[in-house]
């Protein structure tokens, strides 16, 4: 199939190196939203015919998804950023652990699949090793609209003549728990309603492509959404809304290196918490029209955040902010309430010298002069862009490894911030 391909799970020996030290600035593109994509092409199933979704990242995640649709009998054209999936001659209902077990987001196709064919069988799912992120309010929610589940060697079995809408209250406000049964509800007969449902920007984008679709979707983005059930669905043309996580992320290492940073595609409404929190530290921030310009400041302040769901802080810029304020002038408390084994990073960013304690679920930042590089690995997605820009700030040279978790949510991060003036390349093995 036409299109670039991201490197593939045999080259999780790259490395990136970076010589740090150097004041990034200039402008720099957002890319679209890894973890909007992702449910937006599992959508695809619920309906006959081609659908069409640009602005997709080149990411090994979207290649997983790209290879579990063709198992499932999808045409799949890709073309630098645009997916075309034509699902009118699916064959198979399971998703393999081979390839689950490499994303847990491929837990999105139960939804889909069940609705639209009364019938689904997918593995447990896998990812990154930051925490418990189980899927039984996922199968709660589809029990309640009547499927009938089985747990069978790893695999979730599902049944269901035809899904009928219910009212499900999600006892924690998960974001993929929200996405697959927002999906399952599109296609089931009568109206769902999801209380205590997750308020992500992603929720907003899968919305507006299921209504797309013939769905009706009212209160995505608020933690009470009604979704009226279609008979049946059409396919969709979309484009996924930029990475609101990348987006931060650029803007943390403009802030670490004391830059001039304008990320363009960057929506100031995506990144209120992060915004507020960059503000306070001392970086001055402007809102333009392209996106968000960020100016570091000498030193930053010491700040204190807690992760919680959106309109939150976070979790996914937790790691990336405490690399931020371990060069604080003075010191910092990080809660993460979300994961409870999102501190990884927390022993690689020590060899650069930071200093860092934990208690629980709180860590204290007693920030330094300065970080040293150091050979450093990662330990997941989030962990490897806290180490990258640790990395940009340091003295010296920093090597990561083990950065095909890097790959999983950030397209050709080195080529991006190398048009910003950083000193940084991939070594590959």
């Amino acid at each position: 199939m036409p299109g670039a391909r991201r490197p593939t799970p045999d080259l999780f020996m790259d490395q990136i190196e970076i010589r740090g030290g150097q004041r990034l600035c200039g402008e720099i593109d957002v890319s679209g939203a890894k973890n909007a994509a992702l449910p937006l092409l599992f959508a695809t199933l619920l309906a006959s015919g081609e659908s069409r979704l640009d602005n997709v990242p080149r990411l090994r995640d979207c290649d997983t998804v790209e290879r579990l649709l063709a198992i499932f009998g999808a045409r799949v054209d890709r073309n630098n950023g645009t997916f075309r999936v034509d699902t009118r001659d699916l064959a198979s209902i399971e998703a393999p652990y081979e390839l689950v077990r490499t994303m847990r987001a491929s837990v999105l196709a139960l939804g889909p699949l069940t609705a639209r064919f009364g019938r689904a069988r997918v593995s447990l799912p896998g990812g990154c090793a930051i925490g418990a992120r189980p899927i039984d309010l996922h199968l709660k929610g589809l029990a309640a609209m009547g499927a009938e589940i089985d747990l069978d060697q790893g695999y979730v079995e599902t049944r269901a003549k035809r899904l009928v809408g219910a009212r499900i209250y999600l006892d924690l406000p998960t974001v993929t728990g929200t996405e697959n049964l927002m999906m399952a509800a599109a296609l089931a007969r009568g109206e769902t309603v999801l209380e205590n449902a997750a308020r992500e920007p992603e929720i907003v984008d899968l919305a507006e492509a299921l209504n797309k679709m013939g769905a009706l979707v009212e209160g995505a983005g608020s933690d009470t959404i009604h979704i009226q059930g279609a008979d049946d669905l059409a396919p969709y043309e979309h484009a996924t809304m930029p990475d609101r996580i990348e987006a931060g992320t650029f803007l943390v290492a403009g802030a670490i290196t004391g830059g001039d940073v304008l990320v363009r595609g960057a929506r100031p409404e995506h990144l209120e918490a992060l915004l507020a929190k960059l503000r306070e530290a001392g970086a001055r921030i402007t809102e333009e029209e392209s996106g968000i310009r960020v100016r570091g400041p000498k030193r930053p302040r010491p700040v204190s955040i807690v992760t919680s769901p959106h309109p939150g802080f976070p979790t996914d810029m937790q790691a990336q902010f405490m690399a931020l304020m371990c060069l604080a002038d003075g010191s910092s408390l990080i809660s993460e309430h979300v994961f409870e084994n999102r501190f990884m990073h927390v022993c690689e960013l020590q060899r650069m010298g930071a200093d860092i304690s934990i208690a629980g679920h709180t860590a204290t930042v007693r920030g330094v002069n300065a970080l040293k590089g150091a050979p450093v690995m990662a330990t997941d997605l989030r962990a490897s862009a806290s180490l990258v820009l640790a990395g940009l700030a340091a003295e010296g040279v920093t090597t990561i490894s083990r950065i095909y978790h890097l790959d999983r949510g950030y397209e050709h991060i080195e080529e991006k911030l190398a048009g910003l003036g950083a000193q940084i390349r991939r070594l590959r093995e």
